[in-house]
């Protein structure tokens, strides 16, 4: 895996944490990452969209309009720089002096409200449907129908009542909304009034012009947050002029018109009492520090992340280490530096679940058993969200399915509802749960999703389409390293092929276990039993190099590339001297645009694409 793809992958895994409420990452942090990557592959998918969230929720609704996520600024050069783009904006429409809104920023589970439907923001687009937290207790503050808010908890209530329980207000907020089940805990707090959904029509707001905002920040910020009775991750600031928002418009991730003022949070120095041992899907084993009690940013802070073997080693961290951490409003902080190396830095020899024997490679710590239960639970979990087509496998069915011995694909697709029902299920779940299950194997999935699916090391999505171009799948899965090496595909170098040959043996019986299903597999076409002539001889992307930017309104993005692939385009991810297309959506940058046709790029709207394709 490059680079790039390892970035994405590490930026996939603390957005998911995140989402669930189990943050891994500190916010600055995670924007860093994102940042890196944006120097890297300025037009990478990954940074042109809403970072999704996965909820064992089954109902979907389309939001009116799309909920995006938030531009950051964490210093005041940043949000100079924002307020220059919107006097320059106000200027071009002749809007006159731009005044703001800045309210705080909540740090909850988005929604948005509008009086029939609750939903969450979902990708952006689409939100899973939770009016159902309203008939559980959730309270909407200010009344129903005000628009777009945050789940939170009460602060003061989280301080006395469940902080033993509990690492985040966010944490609880997220186990109400996503479960069914809810513990005597969740119960108590909904009864008491204590989960409420804020809109933030509803918040104090600061009100002035931009050199106001620049000069009173500090003020403005100790105004607004100073006596706020719910976790907060900064301040909101937003243009109020409508015409200037609209010239202004979107991106796929933000609006232009808004901007959240952070900080890269306060530090603390502590000392390390102990280090702790976490088993991952493909089983790499990181270490998380035990740590002396230190308040920081108003939480009092226990975990702070070690993040692997290397940094653990070479800094000498252990218990009694002492160092400085760092945090920005989220659960885990950073560790900034060790200031007093350890004397007593230990480093398992086996498995912290297992107890099998592990293996160091590269970076980090591996349980190579393949029968470790915390590598069974993030095996089935990544199956169906990379699968993509059963919903209802959330962490905490799976964690009841492993523990009842339900611990393999092979097992859990033999369940019934019958089966569900006697593990403990409901019988409304055992139903869904079933259902789910045979839906996975009719509706139809790519076979590069299908293969990807299996958490093979170093095969991701991208690495399954272009192995399955080479590969038919059957064949594919009884090739070695040294095969895979031999076929001298780009990106494959030794470690990679390595890692997926391994990946291959291990887990044959049960990837032809899983074909035997009959899954409705959408087949990659073989490049070796197709010339580009014979893919489209008549189209006009035939070996032209595509890339796609922007909301696209007839299809998603996925469908379009797969499309242009169909006739005989190489679909790239960022535009270089190899583009001939990029296919624009609905809000592209202006210097995006001028970006590709300073390269002697066509660009073309979604509906050129179609026209070019005559469909």
């Amino acid at each position: 895996m490059n680079t790039i793809d390892l970035l994405v992958a590490e930026l996939e895994k603390l957005n998911e944490a995140y989402r669930a409420g189990t943050p891994l990452a500190t916010d600055a942090e995670y924007d860093e990452k994102v940042e890196a990557l944006r120097s890297l592959e300025p037009l990478h998918p990954f940074l042109l969209r809403v970072e999704p969230e996965t909820l064992s929720i089954k109902g979907k609704v389309r939001h009116p309009s799309p909920m995006l996520s938030t531009e950051k600024a964490y210093e005041l050069e940043d949000l100079k720089r924002f307020v220059k783009r919107v006097e320059k904006a106000a200027l071009d429409v002749g809007a006159g002096v731009p005044t703001y809104h800045v309210m705080a920023k909540l740090d909850g589970l988005a929604g948005r409200d509008d009086g029939t439907v609750f939903a969450t923001r979902g990708d952006g687009l689409e939100g899973y449907e939770i009016t159902s937290a309203f008939r559980k207790g959730v309270l909407p503050v200010g009344g129903r129908g005000l628009g777009l808010g945050e789940i939170v908890m009460d602060l003061s209530y989280f301080e006395k009542n469940l902080k033993a329980f509990f690492e985040h207000p966010r944490n609880m907020v997220v186990g109400v909304v996503n479960s069914d089940e809810l513990n005597e805990n969740a119960v108590q707090a909904l009864k008491d009034g204590a989960v409420r959904f804020v809109p933030y029509a509803t918040l104090p707001k600061w009100k002035g012009h931009g050199d106001e905002l620049l000069e009173q920040i500090d003020a403005i910020r100790e105004e607004l947050l100073g006596n706020i009775e719910y976790p907060v991750d900064g301040l909101v600031a937003e243009v109020v002029q409508e015409s200037i928002r609209t010239h202004m418009g979107a991106t796929s991730h933000h609006h232009r018109w808004q901007i959240a003022i952070k900080t890269r949070g306060e530090s603390a120095v502590t000392k390390v009492e102990s280090v702790t041992w976490q088993v991952g899907r493909t089983g790499k084993v990181t270490p998380v520090m035990e740590v002396e009690p230190v308040k920081v940013s108003g939480a009092t802070i226990r975990r702070v992340t070690a993040h692997n073997l290397e940094r653990l080693r070479s800094e000498q961290v252990g218990p009694g280490a002492e160092i400085e951490i760092i945090r920005s409003g989220e659960v885990i902080p950073k560790l900034e530096k060790v200031l007093v190396p350890s004397e007593d830095v230990q480093i398992p020899e086996t498995c912290p679940v297992c107890d099998a024997p592990l293996e160091e490679d590269d970076k980090f710590l591996l349980c190579v058993n393949p029968a470790c239960v915390a590598k069974a639970e993030q095996h089935i979990i990544h199956w169906f969200k990379t699968l993509g087509s059963a919903d209802w496998f959330g962490k905490k069915t799976v964690a009841k399915l492993v523990e009842k011995n339900f611990d393999t694909l092979e097992k859990i697709y033999t369940m019934r509802t019958a089966t569900f029902q006697a593990l403990g299920f409901g019988p409304v779940q055992s139903e869904n749960l079933y259902n789910a299950l045979g839906i996975s194997r009719t509706e139809p999935v790519e076979d590069w999703r299908f293969l990807a699916a299996f958490g093979i090391r170093s095969l991701g999505k991208n690495e399954a389409r272009n192995l399955l171009g080479v590969y038919p799948l059957e064949e594919l899965i009884q090739k070695s390293a040294d095969d895979i090496l031999k076929a001298k595909i780009r990106g494959f170098k030794e470690a990679k092929c390595k890692n997926i040959g391994k990946g291959f043996s291990a887990l044959f019986e049960t990837i032809t276990h899983m074909l035997d299903l009959g899954f409705n597999l959408t087949r990659t076409p073989l490049a070796s039993e197709q010339t580009l002539d014979e893919k489209a001889p008549d189209s006009p992307l035939l070996g032209k190099g595509v890339v796609f930017t922007g909301k696209m309104e007839r299809g998603s993005r996925e469908e379009m590339q797969e499309l242009a692939r169909t006739h005989g385009a190489a679909v790239q991810t960022s535009v270089s001297g190899k583009t001939d297309f990029l296919v624009c959506g609905a809000n592209v940058g202006a210097k995006k645009i001028e970006k590709a046709e300073a390269k002697g790029v066509a660009v073309i709207d979604e509906n050129r694409f179609y026209e070019l394709l005559n469909l």
